[in-house]
């Protein structure tokens, strides 16, 4: 049961969970009125009028969106035994999308612009609402993970940005609450078979549990160098996950 403390602080918008649960939303909010934009659209226009560029545009969007949803926010969740279900569910729902994404890129006139934008906003209102009202909560709960950076990812990847892919993290000189953070970010970015170097000035016992509870039989930790002053493991994701 939370304490009184915990329950007040998540009530109040200084929690960084809810102002970044609150940031994605907004993300989607945005995205969906876009969708509603080509709906109210065909109202003012000619019927079979052909339709100029927004449904393609918006499409793209769309697909955009959904990318960099599965790498910032499914990735670090697919991993971890409490939510690997979750994130399967909602990947195969994503992936059903298509067809009407399809739809709406090469609709040949704005009634059908507006019905495949109609069919698209429909699915996507109770996804996302999955996402917020599910995915969201889990992640916050998962050791290590950190969603105000998550959420700051998912900006990053909408931008046209790139997320850090760096073969040797150093975590010496990061404060110690954004450590195992930033660790499992980078791990949930690796495939199978993939691995990056960990250096710090400690063996990093804890960290080693956190990933044993997390992503039980699907890490590989081995030692590179083992102190007095400095740690290097090669952590990576085992060829198959468990």
């Amino acid at each position: 049961m939370s304490s009184p403390a915990r329950v007040y602080i998540q009530a109040t918008q200084t929690d960084p969970n809810i102002h970044a649960q609150t940031a994605i939303g907004l993300i989607h909010e945005r995205l969906r009125s876009r969708l509603a934009e080509l709906t109210e659209a065909s109202v003012h226009v000619t019927r079979g009028e052909p339709v100029q560029a927004g449904p393609e545009l918006c499409a793209r969007r769309v697909r955009l969106h959904l990318t960099a949803t599965d790498e910032a926010l499914y990735a670090p969740a697919a991993g971890a035994a409490q939510t690997r279900l979750l994130v399967r569910a909602l990947r195969t729902a994503a992936a059903a999308f298509d067809p009407l994404i399809t739809a709406l890129s090469t609709a040949s006139d704005a009634d059908r612009a507006a019905g495949a934008a109609r069919s698209l906003d429909t699915v996507l209102a109770v996804h996302f609402a999955v996402e917020q009202s599910v995915l969201l909560p889990a992640l916050a709960d998962l050791p290590g993970a950190d969603l105000a950076a998550l959420a700051a990812d998912l900006g990053t990847l909408l931008e046209g940005g790139r997320l850090e892919s760096s073969a040797v993290i150093d975590v010496r000189e990061i404060p110690h609450g954004q450590r195992h953070p930033r660790i499992f970010a980078r791990f949930a970015r690796l495939a199978p078979g993939q691995d990056f170097v960990l250096v710090n000035n400690h063996d990093p016992k804890p960290l080693r549990r956190e990933f044993d509870a997390t992503h039980p039989g699907a890490f590989t930790w081995d030692y590179l160098e083992s102190g007095p002053e400095q740690w290097r493991i090669r952590v990576g994701r085992a060829p198959v996950d468990a």
